[in-house]
């Protein structure tokens, strides 16, 4: 395993904020096989955070894309027979050609085809996993899922899965909800950013994950001084910080979902030095079935 770079609240900060202007000035191209329900909503946040988009998830070209691409998502929202097979095909080139890539295994648990999918897709390490802490639990095998794509967990009761996930794959793990946690199985960073708004516009929760893809992707090409932790942390500090601008001028779903977009793409470095909520602390791995808590 490589050494885990130190961090605190004040540098996580400071440097997501770099991260974000390196990843406008250089405008990773990021491999999207995602979801028909937020495909839209997926490329335009990423446009609006300043990557490019590439909804590519067909069988034959998939692989192809996987190693030109600077970051990739695998949403398992949607997953239909030509998707899994695409799938199957891109998380392995991914994997060899060294693309940082998400997982996103979206209602795994109790709707069994992606349940076996995701784990299937383990397999190749994906550089980080998003998703509610039902979704984490599940695929951690300590849970059976949620209500449809709404999580029936608290963040916290998934911190164990979540550390086992991520030292059994070597893997960051994000586990979205009123608090995020992102950790590494062993140092754990928790952001209070965000508001509820998000979760009543589709796509919300799973443009996360190609937004985080393109953190990935910045953080390799640049000294910016975060590692995997660092860039899917700095992913989710921007997301949410955007969120909170956007709502505060919203009136409801709908001219949020507008200015969500608009904020993504106007949020700054002194926007997120005002406004991050970040602790950085500790999460020990615990043997199946056990708690954890973060320190």
């Amino acid at each position: 395993m490589s050494e885990r770079l130190s961090i605190d609240p004040a540098h996580l900060t400071e440097a997501s904020g770099a991260l974000l202007e390196h990843l406008r000035a250089t405008s990773p191209l990021v491999h999207c096989i995602t979801n028909s329900v937020v495909t839209n909503f997926t490329a335009n946040a990423l446009l609006a955070l300043g990557a490019a988009p590439a909804m590519v998830d067909i069988v034959g070209e998939a692989g192809l894309f996987a190693g030109a691409a600077n970051g990739m998502l695998v949403n398992l929202g949607t997953p239909n027979p030509e998707q899994r097979d695409a799938a199957r095909e891109a998380a392995p080139a991914a994997h060899g050609a060294g693309t940082p890539w998400v997982l996103d295994p979206v209602a795994v648990g109790a709707l069994p085809i992606r349940t076996a999918l995701a784990r299937e897709l383990l397999e190749f390490r994906p550089t980080a996993i998003r998703g509610n802490a039902s979704e984490v639990l599940a695929l951690a095998g300590a849970g059976a899922g949620g209500r449809g794509v709404d999580a029936s967990d608290e963040t916290d009761a998934a911190g164990a899965a979540a550390a086992r996930l991520a030292d059994g794959f070597g893997s960051t793990v994000a586990v979205s909800g009123p608090v995020d946690l992102v950790t590494d199985g062993v140092r754990c960073v928790r952001i209070a950013n965000g508001d509820a708004l998000l979760t009543r516009v589709t796509g919300g929760g799973c443009a996360l994950g190609a937004v985080t893809a393109a953190f990935l992707a910045a953080a390799r090409a640049t000294d910016a001084g975060l590692d995997d932790l660092g860039a899917t942390a700095a992913a989710t500090l921007v997301y949410t910080v955007a969120a909170e601008l956007a709502a505060a001028g919203a009136d409801g779903p709908g001219s949020f979902a507008v200015a969500f977009l608009d904020a993504l793409a106007s949020v700054d470095a002194n926007d997120l030095a005002a406004r991050a909520r970040v602790e950085v602390g500790t999460l020990a791995v615990q043997a199946a079935g056990a708690t954890g808590a973060a320190r």
